[in-house]
C-alpha cells in the first residue's frame, strides 16, 4: 500500500484517497459535513491522523454512524 503521507502524495492523489474512502464506509455522520472535514488533508495542511484525532476527541460519544442494520432493505432476502 502506498503511503498517506502528504509528503508523498500529491493534491488530486488526497483528492481520490478522500472520496475513495468515504464512498467506501458507506455512513452517515450526523451533522458532520464529512467532505469539509478532510480539506486540510487534501491542501496539505494537516495529515490523516491529526484531522482524526481532532475528530475524535471533539466529538467523542456524540455522533453515531448509521448502521446497516438499522437501514431498510430494498427488496430482496433479508437473513436479519
Amino acid at each position: 500500500m502506498k503511503s498517506l503521507l502528504i509528503k508523498d502524495t500529491t493534491t488530486e492523489e488526497r483528492i481520490e484517497i478522500v472520496k475513495n474512502a468515504l464512498n467506501f464506509g458507506g455512513a452517515d455522520c450526523e451533522g458532520v459535513d464529512m467532505d469539509d472535514m478532510y480539506d486540510d488533508y487534501i491542501f496539505g495542511l494537516k495529515e490523516l491522523a491529526e484531522i482524526n484525532l481532532e475528530f475524535s476527541e471533539r466529538h467523542a460519544g456524540e455522533i453515531k454512524a448509521e448502521s446497516t442494520m438499522d437501514r431498510p432493505t430494498r427488496g430482496g432476502c433479508s437473513m436479519r
